[in-house]
């Protein structure tokens, strides 16, 4: 199962996940169950997400990271808004993904969003760990001893 997912890069899987619930919303008239819905909060988190993903973006320029996730690192990032989360590039996606469920306010979209976030935190992050744990050993168990995962 992890290969299979490993071989799109999120950005693919998130917007094949919300053309997924936008087709859902659209064409199973029974299924737009109404959720919490709010634009001021979907802003906030769009503005949130897509602010935290960029910082980690230009980030990775700064100290010229390959950003795919299955290529090799050759630099531990700790600073900045890594100081704050090990995965913010995903982390913003995730708000972005919540941000439009929240504007929309249906099941398909925060279904979207849950399924998006499921496959990040079990697919990609284990991934990614155990890849820095073989390239940066001490220094990366450090790391993850006093910076969460997520927030």
């Amino acid at each position: 199962m992890n290969s299979r997912f490993l071989d799109y890069r999120p950005p693919r899987i998130a917007m094949t996940l919300i053309l997924l619930a936008a087709a859902i919303h659209v064409l199973v008239p029974l299924l737009p169950i109404h959720l919490f819905s709010s634009r001021l909060v979907a802003v906030f988190l769009g503005v949130a997400g897509f602010a935290v993903m960029m910082w980690a973006w230009w980030q990775f320029k700064e100290h010229k990271v390959a950003i795919c996730p299955t290529d090799e690192t050759d630099y531990l990032i700790t600073d900045g808004v890594y100081r704050l989360t090990r995965n913010p590039m995903y982390l913003g996606m995730i708000l972005m993904l919540f941000a439009i469920a929240v504007f929309v306010g249906t099941l398909p979209f925060y279904v979207a969003a849950f399924v998006f976030f499921t496959i990040i935190n079990w697919v990609f992050c284990p991934y990614e760990e155990d890849k820095l744990t073989r390239a940066f050993r001490q220094d990366y168990a450090d790391y993850r001893t006093q910076v969460r995962r997520w927030i």
